[in-house]
């Protein structure tokens, strides 16, 4: 009686098992990354340590780019010009922000690579919150909210929420949306003003973008699979914490 031959090797045996791991991987996806970090020149070690330690996507096109010595979102707008002007980088898929005081965990990219393609998402940022122990999260507005906010909100746990903004500390782009040219320029700007007859203004370089993209019909989310500390190097009595 002729028996039957047993596939070889492990992933051999369950096609079906190994496709699902790679679609859900997106290793067979363009996935080349260009992560930008604005500083002023300085970061601390447990920061600088995390992002060496960011697992990149296997086979696939990954590079840092600091820009440093300018006002945030002037650095932003450098890495705009960037990625527009440069040959190679216009062809890259995704960019990511990492600011030089998050500590994201090392499938950080990994897993934004698969959120941002779990929906309709231009971007989709990692969860962290601002500084101190009245800390707000970074994920800001629900969409379906009137009128139009950006007061800050807690989404699931393992969840990817849609949102209205979101702070830039460990944010993944769509290249595509970064090289539109229906965005007026700056992109990126810190705003502190009083116009009569309409109020008060204030937004920080994110949230003046998040505006001003959603009125392009781009849209967001906030991924709490993703989970960032925000490392203050002044608290602590100088020794530094992480929130």
């Amino acid at each position: 009686m002729k028996q039957k031959t047993k596939p070889i090797g492990f992933h051999n045996e369950n096609f079906e098992a190994a496709k699902e791991r790679l679609m859900r991987g997106n290793t067979y996806k363009d996935c080349s990354t260009a992560i930008f970090t604005p500083t002023r020149g300085m970061m601390h070690v447990k920061v600088s340590e995390s992002h060496r330690n960011l697992i990149r996507p296997m086979n696939q096109s990954v590079a840092p780019f600091p820009i440093i010595g300018h006002e945030v979102g002037q650095a932003y707008e450098q890495m705009v010009d960037i990625v527009r002007t440069n040959d190679q980088l216009k062809k890259w898929k995704y960019v990511l922000t990492l600011e030089d005081d998050n500590i994201p965990p090392p499938d950080a990219l990994l897993k934004l690579i698969e959120d941002i393609n779990s929906g309709p998402w231009a971007a989709v940022g990692a969860l962290y919150w601002t500084k101190g122990e009245g800390g707000q999260p970074m994920c800001y507005g629900k969409p379906n909210e009137m009128p139009k906010n950006f007061i800050p909100w807690l989404p699931d746990p393992n969840s990817v929420a849609e949102c209205n903004g979101l702070g830039m500390g460990c944010t993944l782009f769509k290249m595509s949306m970064l090289q539109d040219t229906r965005f007026q320029r700056p992109m990126f700007k810190t705003v502190q003003e009083y116009v009569p007859g309409q109020g008060t203004k204030m937004f920080t370089q994110d949230l003046w973008f998040f505006s001003e993209a959603a009125k392009l019909g781009y849209r967001f989310a906030c991924s709490t699979r993703v989970l960032v500390g925000h490392f203050d190097v002044n608290a602590n009595g100088g020794e530094g914490f992480t929130w």
